[in-house]
């Protein structure tokens, strides 16, 4: 049985030292110059003495801490309760301590003017307050101070869990878009096959065992070629282009008198980087709208082009004219492509079709160009 692991703490003890030992720090500062404009006796022996108070300080506030730490990973609404009640009784342990150090331990007169008050008892006794008023006064005092500490520690501990979500969440998103982008990746695989073995049908039906057999072998070579790539990994143009030959080489068996194939693609765009299979759907759109519903030749042309910072891949062909209600390009195969530029470039890609008047079809895929072309 695996033993489970302890969430990794929000705020370590070095962080959690330094922060405490800075807060006591300013504390003996704000003091010792508000006695020094008021002008108090003896300012270096109350100077020991506030430092012997921030150094209990400092104890009390790190057994605070303890206790919030023990509180983290809770909701921020019970950090909060824990701060203000743990501080209850940190403040008074920390008020008898300065008590004690101020006004039982040698006491000593603080004013210049005897009249005022020998000594801090003296003064106490003027004022007519009790112990135990004493030690509230100082209390709420140090009450406060301990909150100030406990609100930054909760705000820290916060934000560091937020953004600890935050990275957490990126790498779900992450997650869930390579899981759509195999998926969707995956999907084109079977629906051009689904359309190769049509092929292959209509070829042994009608008694073309050559042919079968040269599509079969086009179609080995393809998987073999395609499938070893990774899904989540980009190819080079030139390797996509190499892919959709290796397709039309199946449909040529299929097509001979009627297809033809033009490649229009600079060599300076040949190593840019598109996704693995993008053009196939839109290669097998033009074969079954452009190429397959016609008994004349008909030319399919795969052609790229650079605009600003934008790559544009075209697949046209010069088949029949195309049924209205196919333009908007509504096919499986089609909205693979969509979906794919939506999970790969957000906005920053798309896919355009249009018929062309007279007959044709063209489908248009805008990309970033992703590495510079060459010169």
């Amino acid at each position: 049985m695996e033993r489970a692991t302890s969430p990794h703490p929000l705020i370590g003890h070095q962080v959690a030292l330094l922060t405490i030992t800075g807060f006591w720090a300013f504390y003996v500062l704000v003091v010792t110059l508000r006695a020094a404009l008021l002008d108090y006796n003896a300012q270096a022996i109350l100077f020991e003495r506030r430092l012997m108070v921030a150094l209990a300080g400092v104890l009390v506030t790190w057994i605070l801490y303890v206790g919030l730490r023990m509180a983290d990973r809770r909701s921020l609404g019970f950090r909060v309760g824990c701060t203000f009640i743990g501080a209850i009784p940190c403040a008074v342990i920390l008020a008898s301590a300065n008590f004690y150090i101020f006004y039982l331990y040698d006491p000593i007169s603080l004013f210049k003017d005897p009249s005022i008050g020998r000594s801090v008892e003296d003064l106490r006794e003027k004022l007519g307050l009790s112990f135990w008023q004493e030690i509230a006064d100082i209390s709420i005092t140090h009450y406060f101070f301990l909150i100030a500490w406990g609100a930054f520690y909760v705000a820290i501990g916060y934000a560091r869990e937020v953004r600890e979500a935050e990275r957490k969440m990126s790498r779900f998103a992450q997650a869930a878009q390579d899981a759509e982008l195999r998926s969707l990746r995956y999907q084109v695989n079977p629906h051009f096959l689904f359309n190769t073995l049509n092929s292959l049908s209509s070829l042994v039906l009608i008694g073309k065992p050559k042919e079968a057999e040269a599509m079969i072998q086009n179609l080995s070579n393809f998987y073999r070629t395609s499938l070893s790539s990774d899904p989540l990994e980009d190819v080079t143009l030139a390797e996509e282009v190499e892919l959709q030959r290796l397709y039309l080489e199946i449909e040529s068996v299929r097509y001979p008198k009627r297809l033809r194939v033009k490649i229009d693609i600079p060599d300076a765009l040949m190593g840019q980087h598109v996704p693995a299979l993008i053009l196939q759907p839109l290669v097998e759109n033009a074969i079954k709208y452009g190429v397959s519903r016609t008994t004349r030749p008909v030319e399919l042309t795969i052609s790229a082009k650079s605009e600003g910072d934008v790559l544009i891949l075209s697949v046209l062909d010069d088949g029949e004219a195309v049924d209205p209600d196919h333009v908007g390009g509504n096919g499986i195969g089609l909205a693979n492509v969509r979906d794919r530029l939506e999970a790969r470039y957000k906005s920053a890609a798309r896919l355009d079709t249009q018929a062309i008047p007279g007959g044709g079809f063209v489908a248009m895929l805008t990309l970033p160009l992703n590495r510079r072309i060459a010169r």
